[in-house]
């Protein structure tokens, strides 16, 4: 076994990202704290080939230097937008017929392993707050929520985590379609 080059590798310039099909995923981010878990998002966004982030509320917005730290160019890469509320972001998405996701704890959540979805649908998916969640108020307007289940102690991830792993799961029809 031998580590791949980055010429190996086969990485996407920023302008083929862009031109690339990307999936039918929108990230919103509602009210998040830090610049390096908004980085990361960007990352891994840019990673699954997602469509945009909503960046809404006091979420950091690029250009700055602690975004840039984990996002590591991503921000060049993933289209972003950014509201002052996040629920403008909820109904601009739902007009353009996205069906919303909280990730959150919630009754009637459904556990990640069981969420299925069409890759044709649009989805978006919304990541709360560091310490609150998505605010209680946004789930009324979603049409479910989507929870990572947790075996430990601690029944919390953070957010750039749980984005990973949420995002994988979505993406992951797409990279068995490639197979």
């Amino acid at each position: 076994m031998k580590k791949l080059s980055m010429d190996e590798l086969g990485r996407k310039s920023v302008e083929e990202f862009k031109k690339a099909e990307k999936n039918r995923v929108i990230v919103v981010l509602d009210n998040i704290r830090s610049m390096h878990n908004t980085g990361s998002v960007f990352r891994t966004a840019d990673a699954f080939l997602i469509e945009a982030i909503c960046l809404c509320g006091y979420t950091p917005q690029p250009p700055h230097r602690d975004i840039q730290k984990t996002a590591l160019g991503a921000t060049e890469t993933v289209d972003w937008l950014y509201y002052p509320h996040t629920r403008v972001a909820i109904e601009e998405l739902k007009e353009r017929d996205y069906k919303i996701y909280a990730v959150e704890q919630a009754d009637n959540s459904i556990s990640l392993e069981k969420f299925d979805w069409n890759p044709s649908d649009k989805i978006a998916i919304i990541m709360g707050n560091e310490v609150e969640g998505v605010d209680a108020e946004l789930l009324s307007l979603c049409d479910g929520c989507i929870e990572i289940p947790q075996l430990g102690m601690k029944h919390s991830l953070n957010i750039s985590v749980a984005a990973g792993i949420v995002l994988w799961k979505i993406c992951e029809v797409g990279f068995k379609d490639k197979e």
